[in-house]
């Protein structure tokens, strides 16, 4: 089986952004130019990951990758859920519409998506919110996809090794979107690894090649998580704002919007920590929301549709990295090349970016 970096002409990763933004042209766009595009099979049905599947075929024969939800344990406490839809009575009336039902399942139908993934095979499968069983990994291994976990803690990634794994990706604190924790423990809210110590300790800890996730929006960084011990980066608030983007427009003006100058983690809007754009429903929401992933998330996500389409997006999930004020509004493959040309440019020891390369 091909190796990662057999996969790339640059290290450059587009993640796989569950709620829309991952797309067919996007993840294209990524392959056509040297990178690694990702679509996102959270949330979708097991008809609508083969659909876009087949539609990337159809855009670019370069490889490209497909992203799982692992199944989570329904511990969620129906009664804080309760609770919590109580809170949010006021943000139905404020934007006319009904609080979801939560009863939509907890495995996001995982055993239908693998199924159709090693009927149908793709280069690269990964995994997040937990680690595949050995006989998952084997099914794809014999049908020639190569694997990564998503990983938060060395012991993370020591799961992973056991399970037969190709690589993991170490996500550090920085990254936008939810948190790839194994386990959702609120006692650990908050307590992620910065991205560069955390590459270094998956690194010498399972010994597997590492991909890096995490606020990264610069070939500079990339260079820096290269030089800790990863093989390549993946970017996703940096991808967020292309054209080619499914992300909704006000998502994609509020990465560099002065009104939101800093990202949280927040439970508010899924149940689970995920890092976005403080709003207001955060600041309103957030201290009361439960551990209930996914029932938050389905509670929720008739609320943020309707912000979305009244164009407020103070009541939207504006999931973002740290870096989100680097981010530059370019063309996917503009964009891959300028972070080649950065990362070319520290290779060669250089202290600017060279002539042509934007700037924010």
């Amino acid at each position: 089986m091909a190796a990662l970096n057999d996969l790339v002409s640059t290290p450059v990763i587009q993640a796989p952004m569950a709620g829309g933004a991952s797309c067919p042209a996007l993840a294209a766009a990524v392959s056509e130019a040297g990178g690694l595009g990702f679509l996102a099979a959270g949330y979708k049905t097991p008809e609508a990951v083969r659909d876009e599947a087949r539609r990337t075929r159809e855009l670019t024969a370069r490889p490209f990758g497909v992203n799982l939800f692992m199944p989570q344990p329904d511990t969620a406490d129906p009664a804080a859920v309760e609770v919590y839809r109580g809170q949010l009575a006021g943000e139905a009336v404020r934007y006319e519409t009904a609080l979801g039902a939560t009863d939509g399942g907890t495995d996001d139908a995982f055993d239908a998506k693998v199924a159709l993934l090693t009927a149908e095979p793709v280069p690269v499968v990964s995994f997040t919110f937990g680690c595949p069983t050995r006989e998952v990994v084997d099914a794809f291994r014999r049908v020639g996809t190569y694997t990564v976990v998503t990983v938060t803690s060395p012991a993370e990634a020591l799961a992973a090794r056991d399970a037969g794994a190709d690589a993991v990706c170490a996500q550090g604190v920085e990254a936008g979107g939810h948190q790839g924790t194994h386990r959702d423990d609120p006692e650990l809210d908050g307590a992620g690894s910065g991205l560069l110590a955390l590459v270094t300790e998956v690194r010498e800890a399972a010994g597997l090649p590492v991909v890096a996730a995490g606020g990264i929006m610069r070939g500079a960084q990339i260079a820096a998580v290269l030089a800790a011990g990863a093989c390549a980066a993946q970017l996703g608030t940096a991808f967020l704002v292309c054209p080619e983007s499914g992300a909704n427009a006000l998502h994609k003006r509020a990465m560099t919007d002065p009104r939101f100058t800093r990202t949280e983690l927040t439970r508010a809007f899924s149940g689970r920590p995920a890092r976005g754009l403080v709003n207001r429903f955060m600041r309103e929401h957030g201290r009361y929301a439960p551990a209930a992933y996914p029932r938050v998330h389905y509670l929720t996500a008739g609320l943020r549709k309707a912000a979305a389409a009244a164009g407020d997006p103070q009541a939207m999930a504006l999931w973002a990295g740290q870096g989100h004020r680097l981010a530059r509004d370019l063309p996917a493959a503009r964009l891959v090349a300028e972070l080649d040309a950065e990362l070319a440019a520290v290779r060669a020891g250089l202290t600017h970016a060279p002539t042509g390369v934007a700037r924010p």
